[in-house]
This record gives structure tokens, sequence and C-alpha cells, in this order.
């Protein structure tokens, strides 16, 4: 699951879970970001940035190594002498796996532990089965447009759905995705170990059921992938009926006439695109002055006008709901509503339902992480740019990554897998840092919404502190044709960009199929493209690509001639 952008550009600071059930901002640039220049860094090339450890301190500088990995596709290789495993990887989620998997192309014998079941969050409470949700949301809201299909010259009856089959939609999705994950590992033959996976010892996990039977194993190297859980600030009671966070929701045992979404990030719009379509009225309840705080302010502001402006939905801001209370003897749900600066008493609701979609908090505890002499930082694990972790005195600890939402970089469950490939790439001897800047997100609402590097207030903080000047360019939905031919032409694609070099420093979509379109964007930044060079792609005509085709060539740059790809930075 996703949700909005935090990033800061000045100095490291943690990203905390929130005390109130404030705003949204599920996805995080967290407690290791400090970007002071931002540069470039492909995915899953040998970054031209290495990390080595020199002492206690971390350097960043221009390698080569003549290390070769023998890559073994048709089995689990051999492991380092002395030890169990290459790598063990504690979480079977989207980050450990992509890292198992990666792990064993590069020929490291490879374990992974999992205490729940494989795919972790994403699968089966979180990305997975909320898009077949969402599925069905598109087709009614569609199927309900009488306007829309008369456009098409289309007649179409009443349109119904049946609540259990549209939950079972979503159910057997995850089952799918869940089987394929397992298989895909156990086809490679990563060892999977079940049980809770904790770190008792330099190179040393144990797994196994608490106070019953475990194992200790030992490896080269460990990845900690436990990843999150949803977080209900203080004052809250979940009773997974009523009052529900996103775990609840994606079983869809009911579908309230009226429901209250406390926070208006990316989970919380996409849970109103679900409802609303199926009958619900919704409010949101911010603590911010304006709704869906993490995105680009005017992306935002359009956002508004067509995904909730027109729908049964509205909302208060500017509030934190202290206490929600649970439905019970015949009385519902109660929610009291208070300023969220000056804290008085602002308005108590009485609702059917509650969703809580106020973020996700790390799932950091019983990992040992004491042995190792670790400490969280508000739950998250302290690591590095290369996802190396940090014990309470500064140093490094050998051997011991951390990945996805339990070190709070970027919430994100395909950050979660960049990190994993990043970090398998470095123990296997190339030098690699993952750029974050260069990673998409996606709010899978109708329209979608989709980003990737910085919004336009924060581009402007960074040009002002290394002064720069940046540029912006927008192009309209409304002006191409296959949008037009599904008469979706509501949304635009904006870039911010320095018409000094034509490097790209953000792009937001919102419109049609908008989480496809970021990519080319994304691996632009990656990849170190300037809009020089990228002006001159071909796109096939008549596409929805052609919107960001129009967007490059629409960018005003200085200095036509491509200058060299500066040295990347991690963030």
């Amino acid at each position: 699951m996703h949700s909005a952008i935090s990033l800061s550009l000045s100095s490291p600071s943690p990203i905390t879970a929130r005390s109130h059930a404030g705003p949204t901002n599920d996805v995080f640039f967290g407690n290791n970001s400090a970007p002071n220049q931002l540069r470039f860094c492909g995915l899953r090339r040998e970054a031209f940035a290495g990390c080595k450890s020199s002492g206690n301190a971390v350097v960043v500088k221009q390698l080569r190594r003549d290390l070769k990995i023998s890559a073994s596709l048709s089995g689990n290789g051999a492991s380092a002498k002395g030890f169990d495993y290459d790598l063990v990887i504690i979480g079977a989620g989207v980050g450990g796996h992509g890292a198992a998997l990666h792990a064993v192309e590069k020929g490291l014998k490879t374990a992974i532990i999992e205490g729940d079941v494989v795919g972790g969050t994403c699968v089966n409470r979180g990305c997975v089965p909320s898009k077949a949700l969402l599925a069905v949301s598109g087709r009614m809201r569609e199927l309900q447009n009488e306007h829309h299909m008369k456009s098409f010259g289309l007649q179409v009856a009443a349109a119904g759905y049946d609540r259990q089959g549209v939950a079972d939609h979503a159910e057997n999705l995850a089952t799918k995705i869940r089987n394929n994950l397992t298989n895909s590992m156990k086809s490679l033959g990563v060892d999977i170990l079940t049980g809770v996976g904790t770190v008792v010892g330099p190179q040393k996990v144990k797994h196994g059921i608490v106070g019953g039977s475990e194992t200790v194993i030992t490896a080269k190297d460990i990845i900690i992938a436990t990843g999150s859980v949803p977080f209900v600030p203080k004052g809250i009671e979940v009773d997974g009926k009523t009052v529900i966070t996103s775990d609840h929701a994606l079983k869809l045992e009911t579908v309230p006439e009226w429901i209250v979404i406390v926070g208006s990030g990316y989970i919380g719009l996409e849970f109103s695109d679900v409802y609303t379509a199926l009958g619900s009225e919704v409010t949101f309840v911010e603590a911010l002055d304006q709704l869906m705080p993490g995105f680009d302010p005017e992306i935002g502001k359009l956002a508004q006008r067509v995904l909730i402006n027109p729908r049964k939905t509205d909302y208060h801001t500017g509030v934190f709901a202290s206490k929600i209370t649970p439905a019970k003897d015949g009385k519902p749900v109660r929610i009291e509503l208070i300023d969220a600066k000056t804290k008085e008493p602002k308005d108590t609701l009485e609702v059917d339902a509650a969703l809580i979609a106020t973020g996700r908090a790390p799932f950091t505890q019983g990992l040992g992480l004491e042995n190792i002499n670790v400490e969280t930082q508000r739950g998250f694990i302290p690591v590095d740019e290369c996802m190396r972790v940090i014990d309470s005195k500064g140093k490094l600890v050998p051997h011991v990554y951390c990945i996805g939402d339990a070190n709070g970089k970027m919430m994100l469950a395909h950050a979660a897998s960049a990190q994993g490939i990043s970090v398998v790439e470095q123990v296997t001897g190339k030098d690699h840092v993952l750029n974050h800047l260069s990673i998409p997100a996606a709010c899978f609402t109708h329209p979608e919404i989709s980003m990737v590097g910085l919004t336009e207030p924060q581009a402007r903080e960074k040009a002002e502190k290394e002064g720069f000047e940046i540029g912006i360019a927008k192009t309209s939905f409304k002006a191409n044709t296959k949008a037009l031919a599904e008469n979706e032409g509501e949304g635009i694609a904006k870039l911010i960009y320095r018409p000094d070099t034509g490097e790209i420093l953000g792009v937001h979509i919102f419109g049609m199929h908008a989480a496809d379109l970021i990519h080319e964007a994304s691996n632009a930044i990656a990849l170190g493209t300037r809009i020089q060079d990228i002006k001159y792609a071909v796109h096939a005509h008549p596409t929805l690509s052609e919107v960001i085709d129009e967007l490059f060539k629409s960018a005003k740059v200085k200095n036509e001639v491509s200058s060299p790809v500066a040295e990347p930075v991690a963030v």
C-alpha cells in the first residue's frame, strides 16, 4: 500500500508515527535521508558510487572490483566456508522475496524466514488485494456513469454488485500471488524457513516458535526485511468491525452507509474510491489544513476537484480524531475531533464505521537487535545509504542489513525490493547505491495519481539553497488522442526541471493510467538522462505515452548540448 511522500531537504530527521490521527504520510523518505545533492543511480546496474567501510566511517567513492560471482539459476549454491548460508533474510515480503531471488541468481546459498505468510503486507494485506477492490470500483464507477456510457453509444442497465463476490476476488488474487511468490523461491532452491526470526549474535539467527522449538543457523550476511503494520494513534479503539484498519477493510466484510476515513494519503484515497463506488458516503478527517498533503500541491488541488468534490465525500481539515469509540449496544461509532493546533474540541461525529488510514509503523520488535547493540529510532532500524545497519554508537554492524519499511527510508513495496537487490549486489562484490528519488509512487484511484522525484515546493527549496532556477512544464490529457477516444481527458502531467542543465527534478501525473506512465520519467532520473536527450525519443501514436512525450518536448532547456552526468550521490 502506498501513501504520500514526505522528503526533507535539510538535515536528517526521523519520521515518527503520529500521536494523533493526523496527516497520512505512510510512504517516507525517512530517518536516514540527507539529500544535499540529488543525482543519479540505476536500480539494477552497477552504480558509479559504491559503499566502502573505512574504520568506522562510511565513504562513497568510485570503485571498480574484479570480483566475479558465478550465477546459479538451477539451484541454491554452496554456502561460504564455515556458514550454513551465504545469506539469511528475515521476512518474506516483497522486499525479502526480491532479495532472495537476486541472491540465488548471484550464486548465493539463501534462506528466508517467514513468521506469518509469504508475501508480507503487500501481497496479503496491502497492494495486491487493494488493487482487486479498485478494479471493481473502477468498473462500477464507469457502469454507473450514464452520461459516460451514452457518449460511447452504449446503453447499460443499472449496475449492481455482490459484496462477497467482490471480497472473494480480492482474497483469491492475494492467494494466487502468494503462491506464485512461494513457488518462485522454491523452484530456485531458496530454503523457506518458518517461524519467528531473531538475530542472536554476529552472523547468527534463530528461527522457530517463541518458547518452543527453535533452530540456530549461521550466515555470512543477514538482511532484516520485517516490514510494517498499520499505525493506530492513541485514543482510537479498533474492534475490527466498525473501527478498522486497512487490514480489516481489505476483507470487505461490510459496506457501511457512512464511513469516516482518518487520513487523506494514498491509503485513504484508494479506500474512498472503493467505498464511494460501492455506495458509501465518506468523510475525511485530516490533521493538516489541506487534503492530500504529501502530493504536489497543484496535483492535489486537481485531484480534489475530480476525486472528492463531485462524489459523496466531505471532509474536516485541521483537526485530530482524539478519540474514536466503536459501535456498541445499538450506538454508532463516535468520533471526537479537536483542533490540530489549539487542541480545543471542534466537533463530534456519529457514523457507521471508521477506517484508520494514518500510515504504518515499522515491525521491528522481537528481532534481537539488542544482541548486536542496535537501538531503533522511533521504531525504525537505523541504516546508512547502503542499507547497512548502524549500532547505538554510530558504528556499522558487520554483515547486517535492513531493507524496506523497517528502515523507514521509503515505505513502498517496490522500494524494499530495490533495496534488497542493491544489498545483494554489495555482498557479491559490486558497488551499488540506490537513489530513492528515482523510485516512483502511485495512487490507484480513478483517475490515477503518480509521482517521482521532488514536488514543486521541494524543488524550489533545493534551488534556493543551491543557487539555480527551476522550470515547470505541463501537458494535458485533453490534448491526447487516446485519452479522448476513451472519453478520459481529465488530467495533467507536470515536469519540474533545471533549465540550465536539463536535469529532471520531478514528474507528477494525474490522469488515466498515470501509474503506468510514470516509469519513463523514473527511469530517466535513474539513468541520468537529460531532457535534451529524452525529448527525441519516439512514442507510438496514438498512445497515452504521448502525454509524457509532449511534456519533455515542451520543456525549455537553455543548453541543448547534453552535459556529462555528475557522480551520483546516495539518497
